[in-house]
């Protein structure tokens, strides 16, 4: 029942696109617009939610002891002049106890130091945190493992995955926001601490639907549509109202619209609603796609005038009629001999 409902509410979707929604671009057309397409294929579907955050430093990455070059355990990191008599006067070194880059510096040459002073402060920045601020009302739906995708715009092009490790004992009042901290693999540091993130986190998944890219989506809430590659014609789309379901930070899922093998407007759609009628009328693309001629709609013609015994050629009765008329005959015989034999009782 759930397939012949989606078959008629999409038969009924289709024929509200009609001609006048056909946009025929020729090959210039395409090229200048940029057109790209994509295949509609059933998938799994991510529902997620969206928060912000920062990068921060994992626990136990930070040790304190110029500035941001790469030092291995070990490795010395402060060489201390001591005050004992000598020439030269005896030095002591300070080992760094983790690799990593050097972040701060506290001391300048010469300067005396005291035992619980702060010399210099190692990250190592292979491991980091992506804190992400939930709002709370969204938090019930966290669960430690849980996969998400982390953008940075200080890295542009490039997405990290990670899995969320834990949440934040105390929600911030002042933000109305839980803290929900992901562990990432940081092994080129490009991730660095104070950093913008943004995250879309995994909360369920849904298995068979058809999924498209949200930059194929064109119009408001209340009128979402696609273009759809015509089937029959080159260089035309064809404007399909769909009815859209979840969606998350890159997709959106699509209810009622379109069928598996449709072949969908990923680049160039919103060029596409600007290009009115495109860069070839209706008439000309099915003329070439036909190999006939069409009315300037883009309808069939009327078929030639055909002689009266043509006429009467052509009609002749189909098998299914002959069967049908026969089977009647027999009925009415039947009828017509019970009514005689009881009038002969």
């Amino acid at each position: 029942m759930k397939t012949i409902l989606f078959l008629l509410a999409t038969s009924l979707l289709a024929t509200a696109g009609g001609p006048s929604k056909t946009v025929i671009l020729d090959e210039n057309g395409v090229k200048n617009l940029r057109i790209e397409t994509q295949v509609v294929e059933e998938t799994t579907f991510e529902e997620s939610l969206f928060a912000l955050g920062e990068i921060a430093i994992y626990p136990g990455r930070r040790a304190v002891i110029s500035n941001d070059h790469r030092i291995e355990k070990g490795q010395t990191a402060v060489l201390m002049e001591s005050r004992q008599p000598g020439n030269p006067p005896p030095t002591v070194d300070l080992p760094s106890p983790i690799s990593g880059l050097v972040s701060q510096t506290h001391i300048v040459p010469g300067e005396p130091i005291d035992p619980d002073k702060v010399l210099a402060e190692v990250l190592d920045l292979s491991e980091v945190y992506a804190i992400a601020r939930v709002p709370q009302h969204l938090a019930g739906q966290l669960k430690q493992g849980q996969a998400a995708r982390i953008s940075v715009p200080a890295v542009p092009g490039r997405t990290f995955d990670a899995e969320l490790e834990h949440l934040g004992a105390v929600a911030d009042a002042a933000s109305d926001t839980v803290e929900a901290a992901f562990h990432v693999n940081n092994p080129d540091f490009a991730l660095r601490p104070g950093m913008r993130a943004e995250f879309s986190i995994v909360v369920g998944k849904k298995e068979g639907v058809f999924s498209i890219p949200r930059a194929a989506l064109q119009g408001d809430a209340t009128n979402r549509f696609v273009y759809v590659k015509d089937f029959e014609i080159p260089n035309a789309f064809v404007k399909t109202p769909v009815v859209v379901g979840s969606m998350n930070a890159s997709s959106a899922e699509i209810v009622f619209g379109l069928l598996p093998a449709d072949e969908i407007v990923t680049r160039g759609g919103y060029s596409l609603a600007f290009a009115g009628g495109g860069t070839m009328s209706l008439k000309e693309a099915l003329d070439a796609a036909h190999g006939h001629e069409h009315a300037e709609d883009g309808s069939e013609l009327p078929q030639q005038t055909k002689t009266p015994s043509e006429t009467a050629h052509n009609h002749e009765p189909s098998p299914f009629w002959m069967i049908v008329s026969g089977g009647l005959f027999v009925l009415l015989v039947i009828v017509a001999a019970r009514r005689k034999g009881r009038h002969a009782e």
